[in-house]
């Protein structure tokens, strides 16, 4: 017992002592029952039996750029010791330099090689892989070959990733723990299946895959036809991008705002929720800009929305930090969508106005620790919000850019953290995903937030690349999005990306009073400069792997 830690509420000190030290009394399994038993953390008023459990010496990061760092980081504060996999692009990473070990594994593609990781995990001796987000951090072969060897994965089991990952599984799981769910079918085995069931769920509908994420094999049908044409095209993306065809059929929810619900729970049966993020800012289905709290979020629906994801997870058996995502309509009619059972890139929103370290609970949470925190003890002050500068040209069609950065000048100031590990001479590679860093702003209040926001945007610099920073000052601009007034389809109906195309006046390429001649000398400068570039980058051929490594919007930086 000497790993129980003594916070009980109204039992003084030495009577708990007395009580742990006769293990035979009625008072004894009282609080080994009420202690132990299911339900979040805080629900018994009279008894909560907390675990410090024994922190791992050293954790295995398998990932890389600015989760890796973050990891480290936490790992440090904690006293353990960071153990960090690169690849050859990244040999001169933040990230490679800052951890206590790094140990080079290959070529691009084996941040996916399981077997490899593992065999690195077991000679320096880690107690524990954190596989970050995107990678293996949703790959329960992964989470299962760990627990094989004896080594600790930092999130939930196999069983849990298989139950919810899989999103057709999650529906079901969903619907069995009472959870809203938009009606939809089973994985499709044609489109005569998908037409024959839309007709029962009526148009719209979407195209969803299996193991879908990042927007990929996703397409929307308001008829038949669409859906014929649609199905195909999403079976093909799905199987190219994930290894597995597989798609299902959902109801779809027109301009619906993307809410989600941080859930952190312990492996005695403790659930909490940290409250809801704003994800509607969304392009082709990928996350652009994040929120925290919600504008759209009363305090009686946080409660409403917050108690069903946390009931729901603790049906799941579920343990560590995760998403459960939902759709908002506009009469406040909420349905899940997805639960994404590791940390999730915007988290750090979160955070900023909690006050709670996440991936360091995520951490402590799988070494053995209860929750430190009870609902009541969670509470949301002031507003946060997070812009994700890519590396891709907002003037042409968001086509991602590589090349070395000349210049990185991050801002800086009261409330604002940036998320990175790119610095002045960092190589933006074509293996990995466009994402570079992540820029969060806090303030008191929404419009304080979204100030400092538009302050900091207009002070980072990054020279060497094109980069996502026009097209979060055009959002932030935009009146509704001031107003709160957003939802999944913004983008396009407000037609931001046309706006950008239209403002750059400067940009040569789109005066039509060029010439052939002009525009051919232009064409072929801008290529010199490219390929320039590309010099110093090894080109990379798409494939599975890489697909599924940049999954989930911008799930991976340099």
């Amino acid at each position: 017992m000497d790993n129980i830690v003594e916070r009980v509420p109204n039992v003084s000190r030495n009577t708990l002592k007395g009580i742990i030290k006769d293990k035979s009394s009625q008072s004894f399994i009282d609080l080994l029952i009420k202690g132990l038993g299911a339900g979040y953390a805080g629900e018994s008023k009279d008894y909560t039996l907390f675990r410090k459990g024994e922190l791992f010496k050293s954790v295995l990061i398998a990932n890389r750029g600015e989760i890796a760092l973050r990891v480290i980081r936490a790992c440090k504060e904690l006293g353990i010791r960071p153990i960090i996999i690169y690849t050859k692009p990244d040999k001169e990473s933040l990230a490679v330099r800052f951890a206590d070990k790094a140990v080079c594994i290959g070529s691009p593609e084996k941040y996916l090689d399981i077997h490899k990781i593992i065999a690195i995990a077991k000679k320096t001796k880690a107690d524990a892989i954190h596989p970050g987000y995107g990678f293996l951090a949703e790959n329960a072969e992964f989470a299962d070959l760990c627990a094989k060897n004896k080594i600790t994965f930092i999130g939930p089991t196999a069983k849990t990733i298989r139950m919810l990952g899989d999103k057709a599984s999650a529906r079901d799981t969903m619907l069995k723990a009472g959870v809203p769910v938009l009606s939809g079918s089973k994985p499709l085995a044609s489109a005569e299946e998908a037409i024959a069931i839309a007709k029962k769920i009526g148009y719209p509908v979407i195209l969803k895959a299996v193991d879908g994420g990042g927007g990929k094999g996703m397409r929307i049908a308001r008829k038949e036809d669409d859906l014929a044409k649609a199905y195909p095209s999403a079976t093909a993306e799905a199987e190219s991008a994930f290894g597995n065809s597989a798609v299902y059929l959902e109801r779809y929810v027109e301009r619906p705002k993307h809410i989600e619900f941080q859930i952190l729970a312990d492996n005695y049966g403790n659930v909490i929720h940290l409250g809801e993020r704003e994800c509607s800012i969304q392009r082709r289905h990928q996350k652009l800009i994040e929120e925290a709290p919600s504008p759209a979020i009363t305090p009686e629906l946080r409660e409403k929305m917050g108690g069903i994801a946390v009931n729901a997870v603790a049906a799941a058996g579920y343990s560590g930090a995760g998403t459960v995502e939902f759709l908002l309509d506009g009469k406040n009619n909420f349905f899940f969508i997805e639960m994404n059972t590791r940390i999730q890139v915007e988290h750090g929103v979160t955070e900023m106005v909690t006050g709670v370290d996440l991936v360091k609970e995520q951490i402590k949470i799988a070494s053995g620790a209860s929750l430190a925190y009870r609902q009541e003890d969670i509470s949301i002050i002031g507003h946060a919000i997070e812009c994700r500068i890519n590396a891709e040209s907002p003037y042409n069609d968001f086509a991602p850019d590589v090349g070395q950065i000349t210049t990185y000048l991050t801002p800086g100031g009261p409330g604002i953290r940036v998320c990175s590990s790119c610095h002045t001479g960092a190589v933006i590679s074509p293996h990995y995903d466009s994402l570079i860093a992540k820029l969060m702003c806090a303030g008191k209040t929404r419009a304080e937030a979204i100030s400092r926001t538009e302050r900091a945007l207009s002070e980072f610099i990054i020279e060497g690349v094109e980069t996502t920073i026009p097209f979060h000052r055009l959002v932030l601009s935009q009146p509704d999005f001031r107003k709160g007034n957003v939802y999944t389809s913004f983008i396009e109906e407000k037609h931001i990306i046309k706006a950008l195309k239209k403002g750059r006046k400067s940009h040569p390429l789109i005066k039509k009073e060029l010439g052939r001649k002009e525009k051919l000398l232009i064409i072929t400068a801008a290529a010199s400069r490219y390929l320039e570039k590309r010099r110093h980058v090894p080109v990379a051929k798409q494939s599975n792997w890489m697909a599924e490594a940049r999954r989930e919007a911008a799930e991976q930086e340099i």
